[in-house]
């Protein structure tokens, strides 16, 4: 049976809430560009080792944040192509269909990098 602890659950709620709130008022103070750059802030990764370091200790934590860790890299490999695609496919296509576009391509993208990376 899957066991979520619901206060980590909260913490991820926080964190990526608290950061696309920072980000929504940077942009709107700042701009969009310094306003992408919160929006790509890694709040639901440190929320997950914050959560992590609830459930687990010592060198049993070192290791689910290191295949943690892993995982990241590769999700955030993906997003940096899905934001190369979104800013082409959106002045192409509209925010609609080139935000589409643009997950599509993450949605592939993030496993195939994943097993080119990790293998099977």
């Amino acid at each position: 049976m899957l066991e979520i602890d619901p206060f980590s659950l909260f913490l991820r709620f926080l964190f990526g809430g608290s950061a696309v709130l920072a980000s929504t008022l940077i942009a709107r103070s700042f701009g969009g560009k310094l306003g992408g750059i919160f929006a790509a802030f890694p709040a639901v990764y440190l929320a997950a080792v914050v959560g992590l370091s609830l459930e687990y200790k010592g060198s049993e934590l070192l290791s689910v944040t290191e295949q943690l860790s892993r995982g990241a890299l590769v999700g955030m490999a993906a997003d940096i192509c899905c934001a190369l695609a979104a800013s082409y496919f959106i002045l192409r296509y509209g925010w609609k269909r080139g935000l589409a576009y643009a997950l599509l391509l993450w949605a592939v993208l993030a496993p195939l990098i994943y097993l080119i990376w990790f293998g099977f």
